[in-house]
This record gives C-alpha cells, sequence and structure tokens, in this order.
C-alpha cells in the first residue's frame, strides 16, 4: 500500500511551496485545507491550480485527484471535523503528516478569538489523536516565533522558557507545543515542533508585510510603519524555511536517554519529541525593508509611523543552532534576492506595471 504524507494548510503559503517540493521528489501527498476566507481565497485556489487541482472539481470532504500529480490527492476539510479526518486516514496509509494548518494573525485574534480556539486547538488535537491511532512515524507541526512573547533574550534560543506570551494566537501555538510533548510522551509518537520566524516569498500572504507594503507602494498608499518604524524581523525566504521542514521531516526525533528533569531543557525530552527554531539568523530592521521594496520597484513610499501594536514584538530573531547542527540547515537568501523575487510573482500575478 501506497505511503503518504498528509500536509495541513496544503493551500496556503508555506504549504503550498512545501508539497510542490515533497512532489517533485517523489513524495506520495494527500493536501488538507479548509480554503476558509482569513484572506483573499482566489490566492488560495490558484495555488491548488498550480499543483493540478481544479476548483470547479473539488467536493467538500471528498478527494480530488491532481491532474498534475499521479501522487497528489486534495481534500477541502476542515480539521475540526474529527469523522473527516480520521476517514482519510482510514483510506490512506499516511506515514508521516506535516500540521500548517492554523488560524494565523496576531492582530486578528484581538477580534476573533473563538477561531484560533477552533482551529489551533481543536483541529491540533484531532491531528493528534488520528497520528495516535494510526501509529503515524512522525508528525511535524508548526509553531511560532510569537511564543517567546516577553522574552528579551537575543536571539531566541528554544532552551529559553516561553510562559509568557502576549497574544492569544501565540498562546494557542505555545498549547500546541504541550499537547504534542504529551502525546509525544504518553503515546511514544515522534513530534516535531518548528517555531516559524517571519516567512516571505512568491505566493505569500495578503496579511503579510511584503505584501502589504508593495501593493500600498504601487496604489499610491501610505505604508504602516508600526513602532514609528523601530521594528526588526528575522524575514527569512520560502525556500529556505521549506528546505529545513524537508530534512527534519526525514529525521524523527528518539527518546533522549540523557534528558535530566533536574535541568529541564525545553527544546527536547525523554520522549520522542524536539523544538528547533527555523528563521535566517540575520533580523532586518523593517526601514531596510521598506527601502529592499521601494528598491525593486523603483519607487518611494509614502511612510506613515503608528504606535506599537498590541501584541506584536518589537525585534525576532531566531537561534538556529540546534537546527544547523542536527539537520545542517543553511539559509542563505539574502533578503534583496529575496524581495526581488516576491516582485517578480507580484507583478505577474496580478498583471501590475511598475511605475516609469
Amino acid at each position: 500500500m501506497k505511503e503518504y504524507t498528509l500536509i495541513t494548510g496544503s493551500a496556503g503559503f508555506i504549504g503550498f511551496h512545501l508539497t510542490q517540493e515533497l512532489l517533485k521528489r517523489g513524495d506520495a501527498v494527500i493536501g488538507y485545507d479548509s480554503v476558509n476566507d482569513y484572506y483573499d481565497i482566489s490566492l488560495k485556489y490558484a495555488r491548488l491550480t498550480e499543483t493540478g487541482i481544479d476548483k470547479s472539481e473539488i467536493r467538500d470532504n471528498q478527494p480530488t485527484q491532481s491532474s498534475k500529480h499521479p501522487d497528489y490527492i486534495f481534500y477541502r476539510a476542515n480539521l475540526t471535523n474529527q469523522n473527516v479526518l480520521n476517514k482519510v486516514f482510514d483510506e490512506h496509509r499516511i506515514t508521516k503528516v506535516v500540521n500548517l494548518a492554523a488560524q494565523a494573525g496576531v492582530r486578528y485574534s484581538l477580534e476573533h478569538p473563538h477561531a484560533y480556539l477552533d482551529s489551533n486547538l481543536t483541529g491540533f488535537l484531532n491531528i493528534l489523536e488520528a497520528c495516535r491511532h494510526h501509529k503515524v512515524k512522525h508528525l511535524v507541526y508548526a509553531s511560532s516565533s510569537s511564543v517567546y512573547g516577553l522574552n528579551k533574550a537575543m536571539p531566541f534560543s528554544v532552551h529559553h522558557g516561553v510562559d509568557h506570551p502576549i497574544s492569544l494566537y501565540a498562546a494557542s501555538k505555545k498549547s500546541n507545543e504541550m499537547m504534542a510533548h504529551s502525546y509525544s510522551y504518553l503515546f511514544d509518537l515522534p513530534v516535531t515542533g518548528l517555531r516559524f520566524f517571519t516567512v516571505y516569498g512568491p505566493w505569500g500572504r495578503p496579511d503579510m508585510a511584503l505584501f502589504l507594503f508593495t501593493e500600498a507602494i504601487l496604489k499610491d498608499k501610505p505604508v504602516l510603519a508600526f513602532n514609528n518604524g523601530n521594528m526588526a524581523r528575522d524575514f527569512t525566504y520560502v525556500d529556505d524555511i521549506v528546505g529545513g521542514i524537508k530534512r527534519v521531516l526525514d529525521n524523527a526525533p528518539v527518546r533522549d536517554a540523557a534528558w535530566d528533569a533536574k535541568k529541564a531543557d525545553p527544546a527536547n525530552s525523554e520522549a520522542p519529541y524536539r523544538v528547533y527554531n527555523i528563521g535566517s539568523n540575520r533580523p532586518v530592521k523593517l526601514m531596510d525593508f521598506i527601502y529592499a521594496i521601494e528598491k525593486a520597484l523603483g519607487k518611494k513610499a509614502e511612510i506613515q509611523y503608528q504606535p506599537m501594536q498590541p501584541g506584536d514584538v518589537r525585534k525576532s530573531w531566531a537561534d538556529v543552532e540546534d537546527l544547523i547542527r542536527d539537520f545542517d540547515y543553511s539559509p542563505d537568501t539574502d533578503i534583496v534576492t529575496g524581495v526581488n523575487n516576491f516582485i517578480e510573482w507580484y507583478l505577474d500575478f496580478y498583471k501590475a506595471e511598475l511605475p516609469e
């Protein structure tokens, strides 16, 4: 029986790129996504089209066969529907899972808190239960740099505590890590959590800075620079992220017999459980990021300086030494190259033109 890797959130930004890469190397993949309207669903369906999934053929909770890849099947379904998820596991031999599905966005969580509990907690619990009962060999799941919250030690390290989140989104991701550890310990389920730092690149999310800034500049609208522009992010190009996920996915963690509960390291455990940062380890100042976009577009931005937003952090900086040590992870895409690649995609996808 054919072995599949299940990717939840496969119509999303990172999920789309990961699906393409796994199919390219010959893996059999099942995509799973609710295609919700958190942002423009036409972009999500366009991503699906790129992988051979025709929107007109999709039926809720039913398999759709890719026209481009014989080993790719897509389900439009919600993770909160445990019956459908279990049916997918029952009908296919799923040996690895990458759980990227989540309600994203820090600011959105301030006004829509229940969406985070449904997707990020109930949905993740259903994934854990399915992996447990179907003896999955490795579950890789998306955590977030936002879990560091009030932590001021830089760069952020997985060996630091993350007990003071400052948004419900961050709290839900911290909860995912705790839930994953309990299942790993109780049921010997190999799990790896990846704390994503700010990911950008072609086919990116419309609610992220690069997309918002590019659109604003081209449409002669102001770019909003929060905390008066005094921000920095560990911007990480999507290809580097996907390369890291692939390496992690292929190497399930094992129990660490040397782990000492008296000197508890939060990054690992006596269970087959690990947590890693996945970022560039090169924080970029917000104003330098805006300048790179201006240069790529050949047009100056009208900048409106704004106060700090609730739930935001002023700076993120990933310590990725553990990922480098264990998986030879090597994020090497510089910000100019990454921004230029995004701009090229954006102009082509939206049929936009650069100013003369």
